[in-house]
């Protein structure tokens, strides 16, 4: 009678034929040239450069890293007033994150580019859609990076902050000086995974009324995609979008490994 080992060893085995087979059925089934033609049509791609890249993917870094940087900021004021013992300032920060956090990002692209003009008639948001894009990924990425910032300094031992006051630091001295940056060597994983998400979110441009100049790769691929009626601009676009994320997700890791091995 064969043992529980072996019995798990064999189910492996069948669920490992069973794989092969499929695979095997679809390698022989498929119509690997009409699959090529619909996915990857190489005078479609030579269309596509080099704006994909002089044009889409740098729109796309330049909308992630203008929503990012906005949100970083963002989140460090609201995690610090949730944290304040000012009630006001925690209703506020408490309110603020749990809207954007529980909105769809396309409703806020939505709510800043025609709400905001029905709104204010006489006013405009600054830069255009670049202020729009900015905003947008900022409030939306900012609710969430607040609550990890949060985490971060709650994190940090309470020793850092009476050794700093200790030291005749005002309390918010020491948690500017001493705290935050502590807290950040915490939270750099969680918030380069921020990064990844807002990098994907920068995908909802397409809602608002752009020009060639102003295509992200998401807008970029769709029009290639209408217009040759071939998913091959989508795929193209597809590799760029892994060009940013793979790179960062490699980070995250490694510096996961690397606090753990601190711990």
């Amino acid at each position: 009678m064969a043992s529980p080992r072996q019995r798990a060893a064999r189910w492996r085995y069948v669920q490992y034929a069973v794989l092969v087979v499929i695979l095997l059925a679809i390698i022989l089934v498929a119509d690997w040239d009409q699959i090529q033609r619909a996915f990857w049509d190489w005078e479609l791609v030579k269309e596509q450069f080099p704006d994909v890249i002089t044009i889409a993917l740098k729109n796309t870094i330049i909308y992630t890293a203008c929503g990012f940087t906005f949100g970083l900021l963002l989140g460090l004021v609201l995690a610090l007033m949730r944290l304040s013992s000012v009630g006001p300032y925690r209703w506020i920060a408490t309110g603020i994150i749990e809207l954007f956090r529980g909105l769809p990002a396309l409703v806020v692209f939505i709510a800043l580019s025609v709400g905001f003009n029905l709104a204010f008639p006489r006013y405009e948001i600054p830069f255009g859609n670049l202020g729009v894009v900015t905003l947008a990924l900022g409030l939306v990425g900012g609710a969430y990076m607040a609550e990890t910032i949060r985490a971060g300094i709650q994190a940090v031992p309470k020793g850092q902050m009476e050794a700093a006051r200790s030291l005749g630091m005002s309390h918010g001295r020491a948690m500017i000086s001493v705290v935050v940056p502590q807290a950040f060597r915490i939270i750099l994983p969680p918030l380069t995974n921020e990064l990844i998400l807002l990098t994907k979110d920068s995908s909802l441009v397409y809602i608002l009324g752009l020009s060639l100049s102003g295509y992200e790769l998401t807008k970029f691929g769709r029009e290639g995609m209408n217009s040759a009626s071939n998913l091959t601009p989508i795929i193209v676009i597809g590799l760029c979008y892994l060009l940013i994320t793979v790179p960062l997700s490699i980070v995250v890791r490694r510096m996961e490994s690397r606090a753990e091995r601190a711990r």
